[in-house]
């Protein structure tokens, strides 16, 4: 594991470094991170170009589905020439060019009970970008199992949210103890539409989130939910405390 930054990894990142919250030492963290990112549509898609052009050393990509035309509205990390490619491939195919020094890996299949927590156990930090309960749910208690923070995002129509749950932290809720009463009867954008920059402004917003944990500067949104109406261009925030009687987390000291 190099403890150096290279000469071209210093002209890379220099914009960050200059930052006195990040510098060097902050650099060097974020290159020696993994983050997996569960999802490559709307909200994955500025998620992982962000996460690696800021040099976060290792990102795995999990996303079951192809590239439809649909997409391409709002999908940002993939392009008219990847239609009917695996989003995963497609992802990888762009990251590749936007940052060679990155290590990417792939996983092309629905994630069942024991690859999800594998895969969460190789990582540091865990993106929620999924479109769906069941998905999030899963997610979460994986998360909550392996004592990783997890970064969530959501939009649909025009509106959107973001939160951070961090089980490292006695306080923090978790996902379940926010939206443990959802189904998946909950409309999805396929359904009920979204506008593209707002899944662009979450997931953007999702990446930094991911930066100030994994570089460790800044306060991170643990405990707190942003609740963003596109419509007017309003942000609102609401405290969430962690439920005690949580079937997910209830029972961490």
């Amino acid at each position: 594991m190099s403890l150096e930054l290279s000469d071209d990894e210093l002209l890379r990142y220099s914009r960050q470094i200059l930052l006195p919250q990040i510098d060097i030492a902050g650099q060097l963290k974020l290159k020696h991170s993994r983050a997996l990112i569960v999802g490559l549509g709307g909200l994955g898609s500025p998620v992982a170009l962000y996460l690696a052009a800021a040099g976060v050393g290792e990102l795995h990509l999990a996303d079951f589905d192809t590239v439809d035309l649909s997409n391409l509205q709002r999908q940002i990390i993939h392009d008219a020439s990847q239609i009917g490619v695996s989003k995963v491939d497609s992802a990888l195919s762009r990251l590749t060019v936007l940052n060679p020094q990155i290590k990417l890996l792939a996983h092309r299949t629905a994630l069942d009970e024991d690859s999800l927590a594998a895969a969460v156990n190789a990582v540091d930090l865990v993106l929620d970008c999924s479109d769906n309960f069941t998905t999030r749910e899963a997610v979460n208690a994986a998360c909550v199992a392996a004592g990783k923070p997890l970064v969530s995002g959501a939009a649909i129509r025009l509106q959107g949210q973001l939160a951070v749950f961090d089980p490292r932290n006695n306080l923090s809720p978790c996902y379940h103890c926010l939206f443990g009463h959802g189904d998946d009867s909950q409309l999805t954008c396929s359904e009920a539409g979204v506008v593209g920059p707002l899944v662009g402004l979450v997931g953007s917003l999702q990446a930094l989130e991911a930066l100030k944990l994994l570089a460790v500067f800044g306060e991170p949104m643990v405990g707190r939910l942003l609740l963003i109406d596109a419509l007017d261009s309003r942000f609102r925030e609401l405290r969430i405390k962690r439920d005690p009687a949580c079937s997910v987390c209830g029972g961490r000291p």
